[in-house]
């Protein structure tokens, strides 16, 4: 049984450089003085005090804090304003606007100027004043000043006394808030390369110019052999390894090792010894992300900084892997929402130093605030195929076949579904959600397998779990094409259920040795990717892809419209589909206007 007794909750963490971006709301109105504005002051601040409050209600942070919105001091009738809400919000860290209005307004006298901000408009859907005519004269200022803006505005007429915010405009207006967070964390951090490429994946040919250009990340690099440096000369905190090893032993239980023949076992204390290097990984990969302050204490100033990683890779394989413990602890556990520390939000880093994978896992983690899976997409299993191995017709949400989801490193734990919600189900929570409990079940049914020394010629440890079915996932992918640049497709679905028998027959077929989930897509029975189970899998751009709880494909969508990446698949209902305003301006087939949109407004950074 685990030995978790009084693990607590590490709360926010002050890991990056920056603060953490905030919301600015601009309130608009109509300057003319004589009565206009004066009766319009206060339905004007008070819708955006009301949306301050909406979003700073229901978004947060990864750290779990909540987000603040700014306000402008004023409401803004004229350049003059605009230029002192601007000023405010540079000094207040505001990287995010929202613009509110009830009435017109003198469009570009008003609107928010800065290429650098990321914007929305909400138009009040009432008949007493033409809001709706400024909402569309603004969002043609912006569309045709380039600075694309997303319009807000209410499918219903309302009162103006009333000063609710309808649903859809609630959606809408939160949807916006959670991508453009997302896109304002990422400025200026940095992807930390540990290696270079791994046997040959494309994913693993970190592109410095994408990540600059797209997300606004700089690129470090490091090698390998860093990791190795720290070990020999004792660069890590010994205080911590001392808490971290007696934590690891008592809580991560080692399986029988059934993969490898008597003549490659490794004894009893060569295993010892791994599980000590491998809990040293786990800390140096930490400290080469965010730095360590106690480093400095130590003596060692220069390793104590860090690289400001918001996500990382490792390479692994094979140029380490032949000869040390593979990454396969250090990138469960970094990725799992809990440590030896106690419980504290998660890290991205993405197995094989596959960045592209580590983007998609990034966006997870940042639209959902949960952990993110790695996986390579390995094997779609079809019903028959299924019934001719092992007896059994699939029924329920397997009827039509499943993808076998499985990978040696960067599963974190959370995957395995242990968390449970106030309904029972499993869950994988944000990390302020998550109990004593939860982090005791996902210990109890997870073991780490003695690594298949035909993989991994110098040992390590893989977790070992089935994840819980009928959890929302959401499996997501970043792909590079030539001539194109960085497009994403995604696909919304759920695991599923297979009888014990079943899943034992199926996973002694590959690595039993890995975690593996068994992930069902939503299909539609239509001519495409989203057809069935199999042209899911047949149409995915690579062997792998990140997975996060919960459907939130419409937020994925807004987000690359932010950063002016296409989707090039995805099962999202189009009434769902939120995309800049400009995006409307160029054609009525969605998935092509967004490609062309994308071509023409260029990566949010500059030049690709």
């Amino acid at each position: 049984m685990a030995n978790i007794s009084g693990m607590k909750n590490v709360g926010p963490e002050k890991r990056y450089a920056s603060t953490l971006p905030k919301i600015g709301i601009r309130p608009v109105i109509d300057g003319r003085q004589r009565g206009v504005r004066e009766s319009l002051e206060d339905q004007t601040m008070n819708m955006a005090k009301a949306a301050a409050k909406l979003i700073s209600d229901n978004v947060f942070h990864g750290t779990g804090e909540r987000v603040e919105c700014v306000i402008a001091d004023t409401t803004i009738g004229r350049v003059r304003e605009s230029a002192d809400c601007a000023e405010k919000f540079a000094r207040e860290g505001v990287a995010i606007t929202l613009t509110v209005t009830p009435c017109w307004c003198y469009g570009t006298e008003t609107f928010d100027i800065d290429p650098m901000t990321i914007k929305a408009v909400w138009g009040f859907n009432g008949t007493e004043r033409p809001g709706a005519v400024y909402l569309a004269a603004v969002l043609a200022a912006h569309t045709q000043k380039g600075l694309p803006a997303f319009g807000i505005y209410g499918r219903d007429v309302q009162d103006n006394s009333d000063t609710s915010i309808p649903d859809d405009v609630s959606e809408k207006i939160l949807r916006f808030a959670r991508a453009s967070l997302a896109v304002a964390t990422m400025r200026g951090k940095s992807y930390l390369s540990i290696g270079g490429m791994a046997m040959g994946i494309a994913g693993s040919l970190v592109d410095q110019d994408l990540l600059q250009s797209y997300l606004g990340m700089r690129t470090e690099a490091v090698d390998m052999c860093e990791i190795e440096r720290r070990i020999a000369e004792e660069i890590y905190d010994p205080e911590e390894y001392k808490k971290a090893i007696d934590w690891v032993r008592q809580n991560c239980t080692q399986a029988e090792d059934t993969v490898n023949a008597p003549e490659y076992r490794r004894s009893a204390e060569q295993l010892k010894k791994d599980w000590e290097y491998c809990t040293k990984m786990t800390m140096i990969g930490r400290d080469l992300m965010i730095g360590n302050e106690n480093l400095k204490k130590l003596g060692f100033r220069e390793e104590a900084l860090g690289h400001n990683a918001l996500f990382a890779g490792f390479q692994g394989q094979r140029q380490w892997t032949d000869h040390w413990p593979n990454g396969d602890f250090m990138e469960t556990m970094l990725t799992t929402s809990f440590d030896w520390n106690g419980i504290r939000e998660p890290y991205i880093m993405a197995t094989e130093n596959d960045h592209l994978n580590g983007i998609s896992m990034l966006f997870c983690k940042l639209l959902t605030n949960r952990a993110a899976i790695f996986s390579d997409v390995r094997t779609y299993w079809s019903p028959e195929a299924v019934q001719r191995v092992t007896g059994w017709k699939p029924e329920g949400l397997a009827k039509e076949g499943f993808i076998h989801l499985i990978n040696s490193g960067a599963t974190t734990l959370d995957a395995a579904g242990q968390m449970k919600n106030e309904q029972g189900e499993s869950e994988m929570k944000p990390f302020w959600e998550i109990t004593e409990k939860d982090v005791q079940k996902t210990l109890e049914n997870t073991r780490f397998s003695v690594a298949n020394c035909g993989y991994f010629r110098g040992g390590g440890f893989s977790s070992t779990f089935l994840s819980e079915g009928g959890m929302p996932l959401t499996m997501v992918r970043v792909n590079l094409v030539k001539g194109v640049g960085p497009v994403l497709q995604l696909a919304e679905g759920w695991t599923c259920e297979v009888p014990e028998k079943v899943f034992d027959t199926i996973n002694k077929r590959t690595d039993q040795t890995w975690p593996t989930t068994w992930f069902v897509p939503r299909t539609n029975g239509k001519e495409g990717p989203f057809k069935d189970v199999y042209s899911v899998m047949a149409n995915w751009g690579a062997n792998h892809g990140a997975l996060s709880y919960g459907h939130f494909g419409a937020d994925l969508i807004t987000l690359c419209s932010m950063l002016r990446i296409p989707v090039c698949m995805h099962n999202v209902s189009e009434d769902q589909i939120f995309r800049p305003s400009a995006w409307s301006m160029l054609g009525m087939d969605k998935e092509g206007a967004d490609f062309r949109a994308c071509e023409t407004f260029g990566p949010l950074y500059g030049k690709y």
